[in-house]
């Protein structure tokens, strides 16, 4: 029997799955890394415990269960989170440690080149809003602030086509992942001469640019040695995690979105054409020549419920943090509608769309004296989901999206996805399988096979669980107007504040 594995490389953990021809899960496996804020602004992780971490998942994964079960592995196909940068010598040894997307270090070259008019154009060639989350912004802080590092540098990777070199020998890149740079033109597929120029590098500074479909080459001999895998064994470049979280979920029709709420989120749609928007406020990345995902992405989802429950929650017996959440959200169920006035601005880590604003700060607001813990978890987890919600609006005035699908481990709890429904008054759908990007993974996997024929024949093969319909779609109506000014109105005060913590 044969099988598909799939491999994500996530924000905190590598999740690995293996799939039979059918679609049906026959293994999985998780292993965790950290991320290391050595300063303000900063968010690393170290390349080589990220390396070591997905192989000793996939081994156990291969011999504990495929194995066994006498499945042979026809092909790996590789995910990634977005915007990482990790700089290597000649060697191929990393300079450092990676940077991730939530590293917000490059605000002063963000505001600046925002600003200018070269901004702009960028932005049009790219599709990539400019924000210290970009690889570009990242590359251009490092040449102006670690020049030796800068220099020293042979190439800059992101963290899948580190991971790809270490497997295979070769520096690649697929152009979903490629779009999300900054530095990718989405409309001639090639690197972008005044993206290049604003970073100080040429093109040989970067991998090479490959299809989602394409195989970077053959596993070297030790590790199919180690991991028991043939030679024939197909390694897949595969994609971004939004674009197969997309796939995943089954939404590849215009008139519906996907959103994503893991610990961060995004709201998503799918199409042939760019989105176009003066105001650059979302994103529009390349999966294949043929199609764009548009949409934005919030640094604040399901950790900055975590964090509450770290805060807040109840540790007083020996529960674990995903016990102390679920009796939260039971506590907060006990709340109506709206938290009785309670507003939560969930901008704890800065914040990308609508905002693009890495200086934005979170609040209560509204408290009075009969306001009790319970009131709290509630508006936390409406500010959460408020805070999508302003990312789904923003799309609606480009595309008529009559209903979502909704994927990641906070955004398909069944209250969460209930308060969703309200606040966007559309219907939500949660797929069978609740980890959409390893299933586009698979599915990605499975047209390049032939066992489908298109995107759309993939997409129609993911079976929906459940559907939530909205109760009321006006109740949440008025505390959405106050929270979206107050997020504009603060503007200023997030800057002073910023600018004092910046002092200290």
């Amino acid at each position: 029997m044969e099988c598909v594995i799939t491999i994500e490389l996530g924000t905190n953990a590598v999740r690995v799955f293996a799939f039979d021809l059918s679609g049906n899960v026959v293994g999985s496996a998780k292993g965790s890394y950290p991320t290391f804020h050595v300063q303000p602004d900063y968010s690393e992780q170290d390349p080589e415990q990220i390396f070591i971490t997905m192989l000793y998942v996939l081994k156990n994964l291969i011999t504990e269960k495929l194995h066994p079960q006498k499945y042979t592995v026809h092909s790996i196909c590789f995910v990634a989170s977005m915007h990482s940068v990790l700089a290597i010598d000649k060697h191929g040894v990393p300079l450092g440690n990676v940077i991730t997307w939530a590293d917000n270090r490059g605000k002063k070259e963000a505001h600046d080149l925002k600003m200018s008019d070269i901004g702009k154009v960028l932005y049009s060639a790219t599709g990539t809003p400019i924000h210290p989350m970009s690889p570009l912004v990242k590359i251009a802080w490092l040449k102006a602030n670690d020049k030796e590092r800068f220099d020293s540098t042979f190439k800059f990777l992101s963290i899948k086509s580190y991971i790809l070199q270490q497997l295979t020998g070769e520096y690649v890149i697929d152009y979903s992942l490629a779009s999300a740079t900054g530095l990718l033109n989405i409309h001639s597929v090639q690197w972008e001469a005044n993206a290049l120029d604003f970073a100080g590098i040429t093109a040989g500074q970067l991998p090479q640019l490959m299809s989602v479909f394409s195989t970077p080459g053959k596993l070297r001999k030790e590790y199919q040695n180690s991991l028991g895998l043939s030679a024939q064994t197909r390694i897949m470049i595969g994609s971004s995690d939004g674009c197969m979280a997309t796939l995943g979920a089954g939404t590849w029709r215009e008139d519906k979105a996907t959103v994503t709420v893991e610990d961060s989120g995004a709201v998503r749609v799918v199409g042939r054409q760019v989105l176009r928007d003066d105001k650059q406020r979302f994103f529009n990345y390349l999966l294949t020549e043929n199609y764009y995902i548009s949409g934005g992405p919030t640094n604040n989802g399901g950790v900055i419920f975590e964090w509450f429950a770290k805060q807040f929650g109840d540790f007083g017996v020996p529960f674990d943090t995903e016990q102390i959440m679920d009796n939260l959200i039971r506590e907060a169920s006990n709340v109506r509608l709206g938290s009785d006035g309670l507003l939560f601005l969930p901008y704890l880590l800065g914040e990308r769309a609508p905002l693009w604003n890495a200086n934005a700060r979170g609040s209560y607001f509204g408290i009075n004296i009969k306001h009790e813990r319970q009131h709290f978890i509630r508006a936390t987890i409406e500010g959460i989901l408020y805070e999508i919600y302003s990312i789904g609006k923003i799309l609606q005035e480009h595309r008529a999206i009559n209903s979502l699908s909704v994927n990641g481990s906070f955004a398909t709890i069944p209250f969460c996805a209930q308060i969703m429904a309200d606040i966007f008054n559309l219907p939500v759908s949660m797929a069978s399988n609740s980890n959409s990007v390893g299933r586009g993974a698979f599915l990605l996997s499975a047209i390049d096979m032939g066992i489908y024929s298109s995107f759309e024949e993939a997409a129609d093969s993911t079976t929906i669980k459940e559907t939530v319909s909205p109760r009321d779609g006006t109740a949440y109506a008025p505390y959405y107007k106050i929270f979206e000014r107050l997020s504009t109105k603060l503007e200023a005060e997030f800057e002073e504040i910023a600018a004092l913590q910046q002092r200290v």
